[in-house]
């Protein structure tokens, strides 16, 4: 069965999260978007746990449901959590967040008594400790075989594996002789898997896609789909063994639209390239203050390969814009106004779900069930036919179906300096 799976998102126990992130909401969207697996998140944090001991009830092998789910029963849940490791290591301080996987009750629990042990748990869905990604990596193993770690946006400038500001170079760099268990990584939205092909060291990992959502309407912007049963340890082995036959492709944001895609000082609204960094030395040309570098220059940075590199073992990518945007942009009127929100629900109960709308459907669907207006945005996010202004320093960027956009030019300082 074809499964769409979001596996990192945050409970409304996380910092800067929506009060409507809980388990049934999230079910009940998931099930709008077309996302037929979806992961708990937070499993670490004391509340949600309950929530998900009192509210889940098992499924298929390692997978939960809601025990009440008429609105999403369909749904499953996947335990899963993102931890934050703020350390030292050689002559940096390292800030690493990853993804934690369980394939039961008890794995996860075990997990949190160490965690609560080592550091505060109640204080944030996504806990801070001072101890090692390794040492973070040690607790998930012993907590079960088949529980997982994948970092987590591995090329986020303030708090990945691969980070600019506070990351590593390499998976063994920060893993060490535990490295061998790091079976995937997940690229976040300032990248895709063709960003990440370009460095060879990358070539035995799978790499995955997930929404790292903060409230319900983000689900599903970013996902993995899969040809597999709906059971844990399939879609672990999938990941471990990066099996291009069941894993068949990943929806992706255009990584231009990632918020730490390009360099950039937001204060500023300097926006640049990797090269026009090199020609400002990394300092902002406006209040000479450090320039954030992005997942681009930082790829760059590591890569060993063209930009054009593919392989075969590179799970295709399949780049969309959320159907809420297609609407706004289509309609002329913005996201949240009535208008689009009426069309946007139109459009649902008359065509299915987000995602066979937006996946699956051929143009005279489409135009059929939306108008040639909207349906020729939906295709032209589809096959690229789009302007982007590419998102830096904390700021997204915006994708445009039928206007052209440009970069911001704040000075004339800033022009004559490049």
């Amino acid at each position: 069965m074809r499964i769409i799976a979001d596996l990192h998102i945050h409970s409304l126990y996380s910092r800067a999260t929506s009060k409507e992130m809980n388990l049934a909401t999230i079910a009940r969207v998931a099930a709008i978007k077309g996302i037929n697996l979806v992961g708990t998140g937070d499993f670490t944090h004391p509340a949600h746990f309950a929530s998900i001991e009192k509210e889940l009830t098992p499924a298929e092998n390692g997978l939960f449901r809601l025990k009440e789910s008429a609105e999403a029963p369909d749904v499953r849940f996947m335990l899963t959590a993102e931890v934050s490791n703020i350390y030292k290591q050689g002559d940096k301080t390292r800030k690493i967040h990853n993804l934690l996987f369980a394939p039961s009750l008890e794995a996860a629990r075990k997990m949190n008594k160490v965690f609560d042990s080592k550091g505060n748990i109640k204080s944030d869905g996504r806990p801070i400790f001072g101890f090692t990604a390794t040492d973070l990596l040690k607790i998930v193993l012993d907590s079960d075989p088949d529980s997982m770690l994948v970092p987590a946006h591995a090329w986020t400038p303030w708090f990945s594996i691969f980070g600019s500001k506070s990351g590593f170079d390499s998976v063994e760099e920060c893993f060490g002789d535990l490295s061998k268990h790091i079976y995937a990584l997940e690229t976040g939205l300032s990248s895709d898997p063709q960003m990440n092909r370009r460095v060879s060291s990358l070539d035995s990992l799978t790499l995955i896609s997930n929404s790292d959502a903060h409230s319900p309407g983000k689900l599903g912007r970013e996902a993995n789909v899969l040809e597999c049963d709906m059971d844990y340890f399939e879609v672990m082995d999938i990941f471990k063994t990066n099996d291009t036959e069941r894993f068949i492709h990943t929806i992706e944001f255009y990584p231009e639209e990632g918020k730490y895609h390009a360099d950039g000082h937001r204060a500023c609204g300097v926006s640049l390239t990797p090269e026009q960094t090199a020609l400002v030395s990394g300092i902002c040309p406006v209040c000479t203050r450090p320039l954030t570098v992005g997942v681009l220059n930082r790829v760059d940075e590591l890569a060993d390969r063209p930009d054009d590199f593919t392989s075969d073992t590179t799970v295709p990518a399949r780049h969309l814009v959320p159907l809420i945007e297609v609407v706004s942009e289509s309609l002329g009127f913005g996201v949240n106004s009535k208008r689009v929100k009426t069309e946007y629900n139109r459009l649902l109960a008359e065509g299915g779900t987000e995602f066979s709308i937006l996946l699956d459907k051929e143009r005279a669907e489409l135009v059929e069930l939306a108008g040639q207006r909207t349906a020729e945005a939906i295709l032209r996010a589809r096959s690229g036919e789009i302007s982007i202004r590419s998102g830096f320093d904390g700021e997204f960027g915006k994708v445009s179906l039928f206007s052209t956009l440009s970069q911001p030019t704040p000075s004339g300082a800033y022009q004559t300096s490049l």
